[in-house]
This record gives C-alpha cells, structure tokens and sequence, in this order.
C-alpha cells in the first residue's frame, strides 16, 4: 500500500476523485509497496487499480490512458532500507551529534541505487528484491564492491554474514543488469595486492560491470580513528599506478579506460588530473571521479551564454580540497567573460578541517567566510550543500545565510546555471 500526498490539477487522479491520504492498494491484482510498484505496474495504458479513500471506501477503477501520459499523483517517501553493515569508515559514524534525524539514517537501498546513483552493498537482499532487481531490469546498478576477497570483504564491511559479491553480481548479470562499481580505498585492508585482485575480479567479470572507480576512504574528526586511517600521498600514488594498469588494458581491449580514481585520490597523492577523455562520459561524477574535468567541460560548452560579467567580482566558496584544482576551472571562465573570480576556499567547521569535500560544508562556515565581503557583487556556494529544502548540513536555511551576508549570492554546479543572469545591479 502507497499513501497519495499530493494530486494534480487536471489530471487523470483528480478525476478519478483520488486525493491526498488516498491508498493505492494494487494494480492489476499486484500489491503496491513502493515507487517501483507504481512507476512499473501503471507503465501500461489500460490498468486495474484498486484504491481505498480516506473515508475507507475500496474502489477499483477501470483505466484506459494514452501512453506516457501520467496519472498525477504524488506519492509518499519508501521507507529507506537499512544497512545492515557497520563499516569503520561509515560516513554516518563520522557525524557528531546534534544534527538532523534523516542524517543518522544508514541507508543500503538498491531503489535509490537506481533511481538515484546511490550506492549499495547489496548485502541486505531479500529473495523478493532479487526477483524485482530481475522483473523491473533496475539498470544500472552502483555498487559498493571494495574488495571481491569475501573475507576481506566481510571485514571491511563489519559484516561477517555478507555474501560473495561475485556470484551476486554474476545471477543478475545473467539476467541483463549492469553496474557501476566503487572500491573504498582502506589503507593496509583494501590496497596493494587486494586492489590489484579486485580490479582484476571486476573487469574480468565481463562487460556487465560498466567501470570500476578508487575514492580513498574519508573520515571526519568523529570517526573511528583507532581503527582506519586516511592513505599516505605514497599509498594514493600505489593506486594510481594500479588504476593506470587496469585502465591501459580495458583501454587495449575494450577501446574504455573502465577504471577511475576519484579527483581526490590525486589531489592527496599531489599527481596531476587526468584528462576529460579517461573518463568514459563521466558515470561517476557524482561519485567525485572526474569532477573538475567535467566543470571544465560545462564551463566550455556553456561560457558563450554567459553576458554582463565584465568587470564584476565574484567569490567562490568551496572546500579546501578544490582550492588546488579550481584555478584551472575558473581561468579560462575570467578570460572569457572579464569578470574577476576570486576563489574562498573553507574549512570546515562541522566535521573537521580533515573533510575537504565542498558538499559537506555547513552554513555556518559559509556564512563566516562570506560575512565581511561586500567587495564582492556576487558570491557562488557549492550546489551539493544544500538538501531539495534548502537546509545546509547544519541545518542553517539557505534564505537565512542569503539574509546576514552583505553579497547576492547563488547556488552553483557548473559555474553557467549561476551566471546565466547578471548580478543584482
């Protein structure tokens, strides 16, 4: 069953009648549990669907619709599926207290691997979920691998009940699902050797496995120090070398690179970017892999829409981890519209200045570094730190911080969806 919170004007649900606090029981005698039910089920255009109204009448309409034409309703939030691992490098370890409930939440949900790019260990698998993974073609998958050893595997995972992650992959790669996979570097666990298997396992396991991206392990000032630790520059370079080797094979056999380190990986190990092209269409820049390449690509396509900026002074609030490599971003963006960018590279003061990820900035910190600057005409923020209701990881509200700084500012992922309109004169 799925509760109706919202219905569209005009649409087919308001004129069935359906409304706020409906119940959507089934679809063709199929129980509804979730999102995928309903995008899956009411993909047809003739459909039965069974409901019952908030003054408990069941009704089973009859529908009869023009394909892709939506019904109009909008549904509440699935329950998200717990992870039933407890990594030592977990991110949610690494919160201190104080701060939202959702953000406690340890989420493994291969639903929001797929609609969302989130990725997942699929540790947590029940029989039902294979068979919708297989039924509904939920491709592709991301998938946290980390090491294709199982003892390896269940160590870093704190899950000694996990299963091989190879034969998982294997059954539903025989059924037509891809995945974009990830191995969380830990050093003295996951490196070296291990990688070097890892890497192997995954590419050799055929073109079902998409790629495979290195993102070194992060840990704030709460994490559980006495038990991970962060890769030395030497260990990052160890990982690259084994990077390059995997990626000049796939390169020679597959005409991809296949395997990525994340932008961070280089920046800790002080070795230069690789170019665009290594990237294969950038799958996993979500992930950090390949993000400055790819602002320098948006920056490139989208630089001739931008006028008006000759002359103005903008700021761009990042982390300290971009303060590197954002030069070679916002250079070519000044020549081309004689603007002047001036780069505000933060600490963070929520999580400790060891987390350098732009996303993760609180409010708060924002707000400090922006709190004097009305030298400035505008001031750009990091797109990623702010959630869908305008909260910062803090929970400052975007509006306050906009309200007690002297400067126009704006949320930014590409530099263009911010500059697309001058600054407030």
């Amino acid at each position: 069953m799925i509760k109706v919170t919202a219905v569209q004007p005009e649409s087919i649900a308001e004129e069935l009648g359906l409304r706020e606090g409906t119940e959507l029981l089934s679809v063709n005698g199929r129980e509804l549990d979730d999102f995928l039910d309903w995008e899956f089920l009411t993909a047809e255009e003739q459909m039965l669907l069974h409901v019952r109204q908030p003054d408990g009448e069941e009704i089973e309409f009859d529908i009869e619709r023009p394909l892709g034409e939506a019904l109009g309703v909008s549904l509440e939030p699935a329950r998200i599926r717990r992870c039933a691992n407890r990594c030592d490098f977990c991110f949610v370890d690494g919160l201190p207290d104080g701060l939202r409930d959702v953000l406690y939440i340890r989420d493994d949900d291969y639903r929001l691997s797929f609609r969302y790019g989130n990725f997942a260990t699929l540790t947590n698998l029940k029989p039902k979920d294979v068979r919708r993974i297989i039924e509904y073609r939920l491709s592709p998958l991301y998938v946290s691998v980390h090491a294709t050893d199982p003892t390896v595997r269940r160590y870093l995972l704190r899950n000694p009940t996990a299963p091989e992650i190879l034969p998982q992959l294997r059954h539903f790669a025989e059924h037509g699902i891809q995945f974009h996979t990830q191995i969380v570097l830990s050093p003295g666990v996951n490196d070296g050797a291990v990688l070097r298997q890892t890497l192997g396992d995954l590419y050799d396991f055929g073109p079902a496995i998409v790629g495979c991206s290195v993102v070194p392990v992060g840990l704030t000032e709460y994490s559980k120090h006495h038990l991970v630790r962060e890769p030395t520059a030497d260990e990052c370079r160890a990982a690259i070398a084994s990077i390059d080797e995997r990626a000049a094979i796939a390169l020679t056999e597959r005409r991809m690179h296949w395997a990525f380190g994340a932008d961070e990986l280089y920046v800790r190990a002080g070795v230069e970017l690789p170019q665009a092209e290594i990237y294969d269409g950038f799958d996993q820049v979500e992930n950090g892999v390949g993000s400055v390449r790819w602002l320098q690509r948006e920056v490139e396509r989208g630089v001739e829409q931008l006028q008006g900026w000759t002359g103005r002074r903008i700021g761009v609030v990042t982390g300290t981890a971009m303060s590197r490599l954002m030069p070679m971003v916002l250079e070519p963006l000044a020549r081309a519209t004689g603007a002047s960018f001036e780069l505000i590279p933060v600490v963070n003061t929520l999580f400790g200045a060891s987390v350098t990820t732009a996303g993760l900035l609180p409010g708060t910190a924002l707000q400090g570094a922006l709190r004097d600057r009305r030298d400035l005409d505008l001031a750009l923020l990091p797109g990623e730190s702010v959630n869908d209701d305008g909260l910062f990881m803090d929970s400052m509200r975007l509006d306050l911080l906009a309200a007690t700084v002297p400067v126009e500012v704006r949320l930014s992922k590409n530099f263009i969806d911010a500059l697309q309109l001058s600054a407030a004169a």
